[in-house]
């Protein structure tokens, strides 16, 4: 018999229960408001006394109301039908629900149930597997929706059986298993899996090294994240975090993207949502929205549903991940989750960290980030999860205790600056501050310098170099005065702003500037390079400046010319007549 229970206590989303019977730690449970069914989570339990974030508004809720427990985690419903969809962090679909304004109680199916599936068996009958195995797949848009045996099981089973070839709906039984003990499983074409536990029917874990192509080049060359790697950006209101997010979901080289809107303005989340199905997609050519997943539960939503988002964002990509994929996890703004956490602690009376998070922040946001990453498959075959997040630090303070938290676990550093929001340099991500660990990593280094070039991480970080050493070079001229420094002070200056527009900022209205193929990458880098390598001769420092404006001006007109047109090729040629004018003998 399921556990009941009477609600004794209210405040905000927090209700206290009195139980009858015994309960586990993030169990659901289902309070009856009037006739409306509010779900919430266990999150603590004292004796006979249990406390549950409820996923909806508690207005009216009171003591005495009834409560009923499922004996079941917060779950998704994994299975062909995800793809393009909008879901809220419960996974409900968001185009299923009744009215414009959500109603507290409504549920939505995250699949449905009629829609028949082409089903195409890939094991026979008598065949041993494991838990995550490959037993058929389903057209889904324009992948092959891998139908896996349960994530659950422990051992190695036999198929007794294997539907043929032929139309199911989810619902379907499409093979029966034999344990090692002789019990029996059916299996669907779909299942269920608790979002809070991380999805591991695979064979192991390797270092993540392949670079991930994203378009921009501030990223991709300078700052570089890797397929199944991790990242953040960080930055001030209004500084670009979201817009830059978008960027690289248009872009990057993977096979789908899911996005976590868990405390972004709503205005923002509509944008996706009337955008996306309107772009195309550079890869598939196909809409975007096809190889798009939307998890929305904007900073106005309750905190608990703010909470459930991410989880559910990252366990349907894993899911995808499980079939050889490549998946791109984007979250924003993991401050609203942080701050959603901040909230619950603080009404259970818990003892308060820095700034009133929790004193686990930085264990619950590492144990997050940990759950992506590239993944060995029992088959052979590999899939990866790439996720970056943003954080909205209060007043661009990146020493606050999320930016700090986040800083320790993910790889990326994505740095925006108000400085450079403010004139106009976008990406604003800046370029001294922001870092990738991934340079270090030896696999890492290897990928590149083999399907790059021998001397890759070199140009790195002689171009970062350049770029510290223009900083400080200006910092001087400011100081000093322009006449009053020497002129290779200027030249220093001014090589490094030419790398910075010439290079680092990319146009994301231009069609050909707002996404740079890898091989273009790899050629006007070397362009920089080339460029910060040359002697110039100068007499004043006036002429310092209105040489490289001429050399930023080819330059940018190259970056919006078609790579290798005859408008590209003119203005090379143009720019190393520019160069010749001033070349040190």
């Amino acid at each position: 018999m399921a556990t009941q229970g009477t609600v004794i206590g209210v405040v905000s989303n927090l209700a206290t229960i009195e139980v009858n019977g015994p309960v586990s730690q993030n169990e659901i449970c289902t309070i009856n408001l009037d006739g409306v069914p509010l779900d919430a989570e266990v999150i603590k339990i004292q004796g006979d006394h249990v406390f549950a974030q409820v996923f909806e508004s508690t207005r009216g809720l009171k003591m005495g109301s009834q409560v009923e427990f499922t004996g079941h985690m917060l779950e998704v419903e994994l299975g062909p039908g995800l793809l393009s969809k909008k879901f809220d962090g419960l996974q409900n679909d968001l185009e299923a629900l009744s009215g414009v304004f959500l109603k507290r109680g409504e549920k939505a199916d995250a699949i449905s149930k009629e829609t028949e599936w082409q089903f195409k068996p890939l094991v026979k009958s008598g065949e041993r597997v494991q838990g995550g195995d490959w037993l058929g797949e389903v057209p889904e848009s324009w992948i092959k929706h891998k139908i896996m045996t349960p994530f659950g099981l422990e051992g190695v089973w036999t198929v007794e059986s294997i539907a043929a070839e032929g139309a199911h709906r989810i619902t379907d039984t499409i093979a029966q298993l034999k344990g090692p003990a002789g019990e029996t499983r059916t299996v669907t074409l779909s299942q269920r899996w608790p979002v809070k536990i991380p999805l591991q029917a695979y064979a192991h874990k390797p270092v993540a090294h392949k670079l991930l192509q994203t378009g921009v080049r501030l990223i991709d060359t300078l700052n570089p994240i890797v397929e199944g790697g991790t990242g953040f950006i960080p930055g001030p209101f209004g500084c670009g975090k979201t817009v830059l997010q978008h960027i690289i979901a248009a872009n990057a080289a993977v096979d789908l993207v899911i996005i976590a809107a868990c405390g972004e303005r709503a205005n923002e989340v509509v944008e996706l949502f009337t955008e996306y199905p309107q772009l195309d997609d550079p890869y598939t050519g196909r809409k975007l929205m096809e190889r798009t997943i939307i998890i929305c539960n904007t900073s106005n939503m309750p905190v608990a549903a703010r909470e459930a988002s991410v989880y559910t964002a990252m366990t349907i990509a894993e899911y995808y991940r499980q079939m050889g994929l490549r998946v791109l996890l984007l979250a924003d703004s993991t401050s609203r989750w942080a701050q959603a956490l901040r909230e619950t602690s603080n009404r259970m009376e818990e003892l308060p960290g820095p700034d009133a998070f929790p004193m686990d922040l930085t264990a619950v946001v590492a144990n997050f980030y940990a759950r992506a990453g590239l993944v060995a498959l029992h088959n052979g075959n590999f899939g990866s999860v790439t996720f970056i997040g943003t954080v909205s630090p209060a007043g661009g303070n990146l020493k606050e205790p999320v930016t700090e938290a986040t800083k320790k676990v993910a790889r990326c550093f994505y740095a925006l600056s108000q400085q450079r929001a403010d004139s106009k340099r976008y990406p604003a991500v800046d370029p001294i501050e922001s870092y990738s660990k991934y340079l270090d990593y030896q696999e890492a280094q290897e990928d590149m310098r083999r399907t790059l070039e021998p001397h890759w991480i070199e140009k790195i970080a002689y171009i970062k170099n350049v770029l510290l050493r223009g900083k400080e070079a200006f910092d001087q001229i400011n100081i000093l005065g322009d006449d009053s420094v020497p002129v290779g002070y200027h030249i220093r200056y001014w090589k490094s702003e030419l790398v910075d527009f010439g290079f680092l900022q990319q146009d994301a209205f231009d069609p050909v500037d707002k996404a740079t193929p890898m091989d273009r990458q790899r050629y006007m880098f070397d362009v920089m390079n080339s460029v910060c390598k040359t002697e110039f001769s100068f007499e004043h420092f006036e002429e310092v400046s209105a040489h490289f404006k001429k050399l930023i001006n080819q330059i940018k007109q190259m970056n919006y010319s078609e790579f290798q047109s005859e408008d590209f090729k003119r203005f090379e040629d143009e720019l190393e007549s520019i160069l010749m004018e001033r070349k040190a003998s």
